[in-house]
């Protein structure tokens, strides 16, 4: 088998991503009709899918099988309970994050890819926040065990504080910063 060099153009300087320091402008981008724009995004939510259930799939795996460790029945009522919650986040956060693809089999060629990338991207967002509240409350049930007195419930909220910034905050701002730089 033998590879071969392809050999892409070089970019002008218009041409640069923002990755490189240059943001372009609108009349950078290929215009996209409605039908484009809306297989593209679907596409990125499938992409975004994929990524978001492995993770949350292999959490709720691993959270499944505590229950049926020989230390489980020594926790706590406190433990229990974060435990129960952990799991129902987890199985919800499953059950939003795996959605985009049972209605995307249901409806796939009656023409409603707007609704569905609507409805994905919501189911998404809830999902993506179900997940968040499972880590934060599995780092709670393991630190809990491990780390003596309040301190398991400070690093827990600061775990949490990052995820609401690194996954909203960020995002968010980063959204505004964009539409008030389009509108100057």
């Amino acid at each position: 088998m033998t590879t071969k060099s392809i050999r892409r153009p070089e970019a002008s300087t218009h041409e640069r991503c923002a990755c490189e320091g240059y943001a372009g402008d609108a009349t950078d981008e290929t215009p996209e009709t409605p039908r484009e724009r809306v297989n593209r995004r679907w596409n990125e939510i499938m992409q975004e899918t994929r990524v978001a259930q492995t993770g949350v799939q292999i959490l709720f795996g691993f959270l499944l099988s505590v229950a049926f460790t020989p230390l489980f029945h020594d926790l706590g009522t406190f433990d229990h309970a974060v435990y129960v919650t952990t799991v129902i986040s987890g199985a919800t956060a499953t059950a939003c994050l795996i959605a985009p693809v049972s209605i995307h089999r249901f409806l796939s060629g009656q023409r409603m890819k707007d609704e569905m990338v609507e409805v994905a991207h919501r189911l998404m967002m809830c999902g993506m926040l179900l997940m968040a509240v499972t880590i934060g409350c599995t780092l709670l049930l393991i630190l809990h065990v491990v780390v003596p007195g309040h301190m398991a419930k400070l690093l827990v909220g600061g775990v949490m504080v990052w995820f609401a910034l690194s996954w909203y905050a960020l995002p968010l701002w980063l959204r505004h910063r964009s539409a008030r730089r389009a509108t100057s």
